[in-house]
């Protein structure tokens, strides 16, 4: 028998308590019965993005969302701003152009985060710039930009909104949303959240309603204005994925039961002691600055693929991470401590990737990532 372990960055393992949540009978989403639940799920959403602004519950992917705060909120010809570090990041490109969006490149090398300074240059030469669009954590790098520093710059730019897309970062990080400025947040339930697919999330600012009024795009299913009008009497506009969302209300509450600012130091500890096993036995992660706390992407050592990492990583030892996208395949392999994650998922991570190695013929010392990591794991 092998035994499997979920270590990827989406989908992530899903708690006992919120499978059997999700398994009691279905309920009609139109009934007076569903009406509690979804209403307990949306406040505590804004608990965890920590804003009064209404967010969204969407039954899609998490890229429902993000196709939702271009069609909602702009015009044909609109000239937005993407930063592109990664596959991600692509993928507001080919958004906003598929919706006929005049898309500036804020292009950032990959393995490392945007500078505000150069989205701020951009907005002085681009007055006209409707919005900026980034992700929080770029998944395919490991690297979280700053969406604070990015918020203060956006924030004196009263007619362009600031659009986040952080379905892998939230949970993971702290990021305050309307502190920040953070106009639309796209988040997704099989990362953090620790649900299966099928969820997406989108909080919207007051500002970003008023741009609502004058998009001249269609829409039909990601109908927002439609969406809100029946948050407030605790339903959406189409059929929702209803036993997600009961799982969702169960995950947000063990959420708070460990309280926002554990979840959040919970996942930076894990985090430096992945990277801090990943350095023991020798290797180096892919991000030159601004690592990611829902995941670590490890360069593959000299001569060795990273496909194959993550091939036997998954084969002989039963361990799901992800390997590289694009140009970094072969190059990288990504394991995730993001979600329902604790003390001895890294542990598990760093001793396979040991035994891994060894298995592929690269010289490692068993042991020495493990003790790196655990010196971190038993600290404060």
């Amino acid at each position: 028998m092998l035994k499997r372990y979920l270590l990827a960055p989406g989908p992530t393992p899903v708690p006992p308590e919120v499978l059997l949540r999700m398994a009691r009978p279905i309920i009609h989403h139109r009934s007076p019965d569903f009406i509690p639940v979804f209403e307990s799920a949306r406040t505590k959403l804004q608990w965890l993005y920590q804003t009064k602004n209404d967010v969204l519950i969407l039954t899609s992917s998490g890229t429902g969302a993000m196709t939702a705060s271009v069609d909602n909120f702009f015009s044909p010809g609109d000239k937005v701003l993407v930063v592109n570090g990664g596959k991600f990041g692509e993928r507001w490109m080919k958004i906003g152009q598929a919706y006929g969006l005049e898309v500036i490149e804020l292009k950032v090398e990959w393995g490392y985060a945007v500078k505000p300074a150069d989205v701020e240059k951009a907005l002085a030469k681009h007055p006209d710039i409707k919005a900026v669009f980034v992700q929080a954590t770029e998944t395919s790098t490991g690297v979280y930009h700053d969406i604070e520093g990015l918020g203060k710059i956006i924030s004196k730019h009263p007619d362009t909104l600031f659009i986040v897309d952080a379905i892998s970062a939230l949970v993971a990080h702290d990021i305050k949303t309307d502190e920040w400025g953070v106009d639309l947040m796209v988040g997704g339930s099989q990362k953090g959240l620790m649900l299966p697919p099928g969820l997406a999330f989108l909080s919207v600012s007051e500002k970003a309603w008023k741009k609502a009024e004058t998009s001249k795009l269609p829409h039909f299913y990601f109908n927002l204005k439609k969406e809100r009008e029946g948050l407030h009497k605790n339903q959406t506009n189409f059929t929702p994925a209803v036993s997600l969302i009961e799982g969702l209300d169960e995950a947000l509450t063990m959420l708070q039961k460990e309280g926002l600012e554990n979840v959040f130091a919970r996942h930076e500890k894990l985090a430096r002691a992945m990277r801090a096993g990943v350095l023991g036995m020798g290797l180096h992660i892919f991000p030159k600055e601004n690592a990611s706390n829902a995941l670590t992407a490890v360069k593959a050592p000299e001569g060795v693929d990273g496909q194959a990492i993550y091939k036997t990583l998954r084969e002989k030892f039963g361990i799901t991470a992800a390997g590289g996208q694009d140009k970094l395949k072969g190059k990288v392999f990504r394991v995730a401590h993001l979600g329902y994650a604790g003390v001895f998922d890294v542990i598990t991570a760093v001793a396979a990737i040991e035994m891994t190695l060894k298995e592929l013929g690269h010289t490692v010392k068993f042991g020495s990532g493990l003790a790196a990591a655990e010196e971190v794991l038993a600290g404060k």
